[in-house]
C-alpha cells in the first residue's frame, strides 16, 4: 500500500497486536503504552475503533448532553444547519472543553459512529486551509471548501497539561449534508465521558500524572487509506 510522508496507514503487522491488545472502548482500560509512543508521523488519525465503529468526542451545554446521553439522539434543541465539529482525539476534546469546565461545554460525550459515515465525510471533505502543491490554486481551493459538506483541520495533539505536542490530531468539521447524516444515520451509541474527564484532570492537579495517563482511552492508529487522506495531508 502506498504511503504518504505524513499521513501513514498502519503497517500490516501492526493491526493484529493492536486488536488482541484494545477492547476499543472509551471506558479506562489499564494497557501497555501505545504503540506509536516512540515514534509519530506529523499528521495522524488517532481514535478508539471497532471493525465497524469509531468513537469521536464532542462537548456540549447540559440543555442538549443530557437528553443526548439519555436518548441516545440529539434533542430538538440541537441545531443540524450549523458546523459541528467532532475529535477523535479525546486529549484534544480535553483542550477544547477545559476538560469539561467551559461555558457551555459541561457535558462531554463520546460518540460511537459507523467507520461508514466517518469514511464518507473524509472522501467528502475538504482541507480548512490552501496548501500550495496540494491545491491546484487557491480559487479553486475557495471553491471546493464551499461546497464540501466536511472539512479537515490537523491541530496539535496535547498532552495532560493540555500543552501542544510536536504531532497533530485530526478535527472534522461537518455541515449540511454531512451534519445530517451524522445525527441521523452514523451514531451508533453515546456515552457521557464527563465523570472520566474530571478523574483525570483531578489527578493531574495532583501531580499523579501515570495514575492520569492509565486512565486515558487507548486509542489507535485509525487504518484510514493513503488514497482516502490524500487530499488532506499537506
Amino acid at each position: 500500500m502506498a504511503r504518504t510522508a505524513d499521513c501513514l496507514p498502519p503497517a500490516a503487522d501492526v493491526l493484529p497486536r493492536v486488536a488482541r491488545r484494545s477492547k476499543n472502548r472509551w471506558s479506562p482500560q489499564l494497557t501497555e503504552p501505545t504503540l506509536y509512543a516512540m515514534e509519530e508521523p506529523h499528521r495522524r488519525i488517532r481514535a478508539l475503533h471497532t471493525a465497524s465503529t469509531i468513537t469521536v468526542y464532542q462537548a456540549y451545554s447540559p440543555e442538549i448532553g443530557l437528553p443526548a446521553i439519555r436518548d441516545g439522539r440529539f434533542p430538538a434543541a440541537w441545531k443540524p444547519d450549523r458546523m459541528t465539529w467532532i475529535k477523535p482525539s479525546f486529549m484534544w476534546m480535553m483542550y477544547r472543553s477545559g476538560w469539561g469546565m467551559k461555558e457551555g461545554q459541561e457535558t462531554v460525550l463520546a460518540f460511537e459512529i459507523t467507520r461508514e459515515g466517518f469514511d464518507w465525510a473524509l472522501r467528502h471533505a475538504c482541507l480548512s486551509h490552501y496548501v500550495r502543491g496540494l491545491h491546484p490554486d487557491r480559487d479553486t481551493w475557495q471553491r471546493d471548501l464551499k461546497r464540501a459538506p466536511a472539512r479537515v483541520q490537523w491541530d496539535p495533539e496535547r498532552d495532560l497539561h493540555l500543552h501542544p505536542l510536536p504531532y497533530r490530531s485530526l478535527q472534522l468539521g461537518l455541515s449540511g449534508e454531512a451534519s445530517s447524516r451524522y445525527a441521523d444515520e452514523w451514531i451508533v451509541s453515546i456515552g457521557d465521558v464527563t465523570p472520566l474527564a474530571h478523574e483525570i484532570h483531578a489527578l493531574v492537579r495532583d501531580g499523579e500524572l501515570d495514575s492520569a495517563a492509565r486512565l486515558l482511552p487507548q486509542e489507535q492508529e485509525y487504518p484510514a487509506s493513503a488514497e482516502l487522506l490524500a487530499h488532506l495531508c499537506p
